[in-house]
């Protein structure tokens, strides 16, 4: 959501279409497969075309990025639980097994993974990071899109980013804890 928010802003994207919209992620998965292999320390000659530009990075890819350029991190959060359902969800309509007994087991080791890529940014002088909740840019896309825009320092369009926030695609909601 928050790739196709920045583009519908008029912020430049660096994808390359490979993976497209399916089932789990009817609206497109904005993504670069060159970043997939950020962990294996291949050629990273794409940063250079990068610069400027919005470019999808999971978190366990993060602490891969060189120290050689400076970082704007919109760091989405999403109640881990959901993460896991939304996981196990994709998993299922693939066919692939899922292991629900170790859910539990899961998610500990997903909010460890968390707090260690939370800490390596804000120790990193080359990450400067703004943590956005994935709820609260679906129930108030407006703030969340005036709080990118401002974060990047760039002029986007608010209100083309917050219509692109859409509650239908929010299945995996579970409550507040």
């Amino acid at each position: 959501m928050a790739m196709k928010m920045l583009a519908a802003g008029g912020m430049p994207v660096l994808t390359d279409g490979v993976r497209t919209a399916d089932e789990s992620n009817p609206k497109g998965y904005y993504e670069l497969e060159a970043v997939k292999e950020l962990h294996k320390q291949s050629d990273t000659s794409w940063l250079e075309d990068a610069r400027g530009k919005a470019v999808k990075v999971v978190s366990f890819l993060l602490t891969w990025l060189p120290e050689t350029y400076d970082y704007k991190v919109i760091f989405m959060q999403r109640d881990v639980r959901e993460v896991i359902a939304s996981e196990t969800t994709m998993l299922l309509q693939r066919g692939q097994p899922v292991d629900t007994a170790s859910e539990d087991h899961t998610r500990l080791v997903y909010q460890q993974h968390l707090a260690k890529v939370e800490k390596f940014l804000s120790n990193r002088r080359c990450f400067t990071t703004m943590k956005l909740n994935y709820r609260d840019a679906l129930e108030r896309p407006e703030d969340a899109a005036r709080r990118i825009r401002d974060f990047l320092g760039r002029p986007l369009d608010v209100e083309q980013m917050a219509q692109v926030a859409d509650p239908a695609l929010y299945r995996n909601r579970v409550p507040p804890a």
